[in-house]
Parts: structure tokens; sequence; C-alpha cells
């Protein structure tokens, strides 16, 4: 079932505090920066202009480097570790692992003989498989892996979105319906309840030997 999972598809950080803080660190240290050339600047001219007027064409192209590089190197030091510390590179990089990861946990989830995945590991399989159904929203047993794996992680949104998919693509898929009545039972909205259940009598119907 591994070959059926898609390729990476584009990922969207969030806006959070720390993306905007992402912008503004390096806003500063650019203004910074700007601030420290101005001062140096202004700073060497008047020290040629009161010793040695009369150098100061000559000497400006020379000294032109050496004034500005200064400030421009702070500004990408605090760039860059603004961006590695508070930005969304370390969610970028979780996101990228936990994509390239996929095929093996899923391997292992589905092997009965393979060691159990951890909730870490069930949590990077579930962004892989969601990340993945982005770009192959028609995988009905990826919707299904997906909704086991919210099920056991108790993440109620994910399993009743996942298997809630999986049902609307193929409604006579059992998995995808007792799984999908499995997930609106245990909702805490009523409303969800009364769904679940409804759907739990529609299987009993048709079927009275496979109700789990």
């Amino acid at each position: 079932m591994v070959a059926r999972y898609g390729n990476f598809v584009t990922y969207d950080p969030p806006l959070t505090p720390l993306t905007v803080l992402l912008w503004v660190l390096p806003l500063a240290a650019i203004v910074a920066g700007g601030w420290i050339i101005v001062a140096r600047t202004r700073r060497r001219v008047r020290i040629r202009q009161d010793v040695l007027a009369d150098a100061i064409p000559a000497a400006g192209p020379r000294a032109g480097v050496g004034v500005y590089l200064p400030g421009v190197v702070m500004a990408l030091v605090v760039a860059a570790i603004s961006y590695s510390q508070t930005g969304s590179y370390p969610q970028v990089r979780a996101w990228q692992q936990a994509t390239a990861q996929t095929p093996g946990l899923l391997a292992r989830a589905l092997d009965p003989a393979a060691q159990p995945l951890n909730e870490e590991e069930m949590a990077r399989l579930a962004l892989g498989l969601r990340t993945r159904l982005q770009n192959d929203a028609g995988n009905v047993e990826g919707w299904l892996m997906l909704g086991r794996t919210g099920m056991v992680l108790g993440n109620a949104g994910t399993a009743t979105g996942a298997y809630a998919n999986a049902y609307r693509l193929d409604p006579k898929n059992r998995d995808a319906a007792l799984g999908y009545a499995e997930a609106l039972t245990r909702s805490s909205d009523p409303e969800d309840n009364r769904r679940g259940g409804e759907l739990l009598r529609q299987l009993v119907s048709r079927d009275h030997t496979d109700i789990r």
C-alpha cells in the first residue's frame, strides 16, 4: 500500500507570533546596521575634514567597503540566527523529515511482526500521510490509514475528517463506514453522535455478521 501514496506537496506554514518575529528581527538588524554605517561614515568624514581635508576625495572610494561591511555582516548574522531560532525553519525541517520517513513508518504500522510505532512516530506518520493526501485526495486506503492513526493518537478531528473523506469516496467500503461511525459516536457533539448511531444502525440492517 506504500506505493499508493503521492509525492511531496508545498508546505505553507501558518502565520504565528514566531513567524512575525522572524520578519521583525531581520528588519531591526538592518535598521541597526544602517545606523552603524551612517554613524561611522559621519565620524570618518569629520575626522578627515579636521585632519586632512584635501585627502577626502582620494581616500573615500577605498574606505567605502570597510565602512559598509560591518553593518551588512551584522544584519546577515542576526537574520540567520533569528530565522533558525524563531522562524518556520524548525517546522519545515520537521515536515520534511516526517514526509521522508512516511513509507518506512507506514510499512512498520502494517507489519504485525515489526516493532510498534511509538506516539512520536505515529504523529510523524499522521503528518506525512496528511501531506501526501493533499496531492492524492482520492486515495481511500490513505484516508483510512490516517483515520486509524488519528484514533490511536486520540485526535478526534483528524480521525473524523479522514474517515469522512474515505466514506465519501467509497460509501460501500465497510472499513470506511465503521471507522466513520465510530469516530462520530466518540465526538463531543450530540449531532455527530446521532449521525454515528444512525450509520451504525444502517450497517446492522445490511449485515448482522460483522459489526465490531
